[in-house]
């Protein structure tokens, strides 16, 4: 465990010893209803934290950022939901334009990293960035060793024949990260020739899992060898003692922008604006490290863990999240990789 207790964890704990204790808690100051699309120890970690040090009592739901926008186009016309944390940032962009997001431009953007700040921009700042996770290959590096396979170092060593039913990745259907795949690919490729790489990546793919963290978690546990997955997930898996290791492609990758909006609407609009402001601050942004996730955050203060993958080394392509981020061409991609793709035999 020691290996953990770098200075900002102890920081991170500190806070949480300060913020636990009887005299920073104020009384009753309402509540606030959140949908949290990130892991569960991070978002059990904020709904503690932000509950003792304001008052204000924390109702939460975990769920995907899938489902959490089917739930908001459920309750649209009579909304319980006042904030959504986290997630892939393209379901954020397509709340926002559908309106079930509300306009808010909160005073700390400036704090933030550009890629955050654009994405408010873009959606006319009914949503911000809060980290950024660059999508690459998770690996077990005991069961390459033992089948005598190479280390996967871009999309096109994906599609080699040692590498048949030895793959994981979710289906864009259901999930961001596989989204992000997607997108990534029409945007590094071309439509075309994407869809023809993932008709040939198709008969290497053992299963297409409902949520994004499925394959990475897999190849953690041995079930598969390579996965196609967020390479912030790698670490947490690693620091539990799993043979996992992490890449990027070498002809270039996407990332998420993970975002959180305030929804409209929303019955507590004061805490959820309280709320909103206080995840946005480097102190809450801490508990993403200290909850063994490891994305970037969009706090320029905000100290960050040496686990988190290192940006400037990793070749990105100029993902348009304006573009790929409207559900029309969201529906029409993952329509044509259902009837294109995910048809085919195997």
């Amino acid at each position: 465990m020691h290996a953990v207790m770098n200075p900002q964890w102890l920081a991170g704990l500190a806070v949480l010893a300060t913020l636990a204790s009887p005299a920073a808690v104020a009384q009753d100051g309402g509540q606030v209803n959140v949908i949290c699309s990130v892991q569960a120890e991070w978002c059990n970690m904020i709904q503690t934290v932000f509950a003792k040090s304001t008052g204000i009592k924390v109702n939460m739901s975990l769920k995907g950022s899938g489902e959490a926008l089917a739930q908001l186009i459920a309750e649209k016309a009579n909304p319980k939901t006042d904030v959504w944390f986290g997630g892939t940032g393209d379901p954020h962009l397509q709340a926002a334009e559908a309106g079930l997001s509300l306009e808010y431009k909160s005073p700390t953007l400036s704090q933030l990293h550009g890629w955050a700040q654009q994405q408010a921009q873009q959606s006319q700042y009914k949503t911000v960035g809060i980290y950024s996770g660059p999508l690459g290959f998770g690996y077990n590096t005991e069961l390459l060793a033992k089948k005598k396979m190479a280390v996967p170092k871009s999309w096109a060593d994906l599609l080699k024949p040692e590498y048949k039913g030895e793959i994981q990745v979710a289906n864009p259907a259901s999930s961001g990260t596989a989204y992000t795949m997607v997108a990534t690919l029409v945007q590094l490729m071309g439509e075309d020739k994407a869809f023809d790489y993932m008709k040939a990546l198709h008969k290497n793919i053992s299963q297409y899992t409902r949520s994004g963290t499925g394959p990475i978690k897999a190849v953690a546990r041995g079930e598969t060898t390579v996965s196609i997955s967020f390479v912030h997930d790698g670490p947490g898996e690693k620091m539990q003692g799993f043979p996992v290791e992490t890449i990027t492609p070498a002809e270039g990758t996407g990332a998420e922008i993970g975002s959180m909006s305030i929804i409209k609407g929303a019955r507590n609009l004061e805490q959820a604006k309280k709320f909103y402001e206080w995840a946005l601050t480097s102190q809450a942004q801490q508990f993403g490290a200290a909850s063994k996730q490891f994305q970037l955050p969009s706090n320029k203060s905000t100290p960050v863990d040496p686990r988190v993958p290192d940006f400037k080394k990793i070749k990105f392509i100029n993902y348009d999240y304006a573009k790929y981020g409207a559900s029309a061409e969201r529906k029409r991609l993952i329509a044509k990789w259902e009837k294109d793709v995910n048809s085919l035999p195997r």
